[in-house]
């Protein structure tokens, strides 16, 4: 262009002018990673080395304090794993909590489920689940154990009652959430299509909520297992077997703190292999692979 900016001969700049570079001297435009950084990329290997530097330092504080009774080493809690498990009732324990805990894990997801498909239909859905949840979301559930035993007495029925609690907010909040965050244009696509009520959840709501919703189950099922183990120990044997609850407290009266130790680590094994294993598929399997999370 030309000084009075219509189109013309182009201006010479010397000052933006920089001289021709050949191809091979831009220099490295990418490194290869060095061997510690590859290796530290993995996930596995990075918790495991955690894990490993965790029991490093419980052994050692173990065998600096030199009483079993009070804190035992990660080798006699070790041994003694093996042997609830081998020899003993650990495996069955187990299986007894891991039932009942699906019964009320269950039930509070479907729960959560019908009271937010209630939410998003109608404006007294949502004053209801808003109610309700600043109602009993701060409750605990341990605090309803008593009227459980009154109402179901010591069986089942009570320890699925205390989990339905522990997870029906943490879920109908969360996806409650989700769904309130979902843009307005696909609100009115999918008004363009006229989904309504429960066609328009299932098909423009969960998938746009997802991850608050995936989140909210995550949150459910923390809560969920560590109510049944509570509650376990405050039950105690349930139907006539007790589960891993029962397997600690169990312990605990024998002073066997070895076999306390091995029932709290199943705990935690359990707990991981649900939150790395189940969720961790279902997160790479869904909002991962829809790019909805990094």
């Amino acid at each position: 262009m030309d000084k009075m900016g219509y189109p013309g001969k182009t201006m010479d700049r010397p000052e933006f002018e920089h001289p021709a570079v050949e191809p091979g001297d831009f220099g490295a435009v990418s490194r290869p990673l060095s061997r510690f950084q590859r290796v530290s990329n993995i996930p596995w290997l990075r918790t495991g080395g955690i894990v490993t530097l965790l029991v490093i330092l419980w052994e050692g504080y173990a065998r600096y304090v030199a009483n079993p009774l009070m804190v035992p080493s990660f080798t006699e809690t070790v041994v003694s794993l093996w042997q609830a498990t081998a020899h003993g009732p650990l495996l069955q324990r187990v299986a007894v909590s891991l039932r009942v805990l699906l019964m009320g894990y269950g039930a509070g997801v479907f729960l959560a489920a019908v009271l937010t498909t209630i939410a998003v239909s109608s404006r007294f859905g949502a004053d209801l689940l808003s109610t309700l949840a600043s109602m009993f979301n701060p409750l605990p559930a341990i605090a309803l154990l008593p009227l459980a035993l009154l109402w179901f007495g010591l069986g089942k029925g009570s320890l699925v009652f205390v989990i339905i609690h522990s997870v029906l907010w943490a879920v109908a909040l969360n996806t409650h959430t989700g769904f309130q965050s979902v843009s307005e244009a696909l609100r009115m696509t999918g008004q363009n299509y006229e989904l309504r009520c429960l066609r328009f959840v299932l098909h423009i709501l969960i998938p746009a909520a997802f991850p608050s919703i995936l989140a909210g189950l995550k949150i459910g099922w923390a809560f969920a297992w560590r109510t049944e183990i509570a509650a376990e120990l405050v039950f105690g044997a349930t139907t006539g077997s007790g589960g891993l609850g029962w397997f600690i407290f169990e312990a605990r009266n024998l002073l066997d703190t070895a076999s306390v130790f091995a029932g709290l680590i199943s705990v935690v094994v359990i707990g991981l292999v649900v939150e790395n294993i189940v969720f961790r598929s279902i997160e790479r399997s869904t909002v991962r692979k829809w790019g909805m999370q990094r």
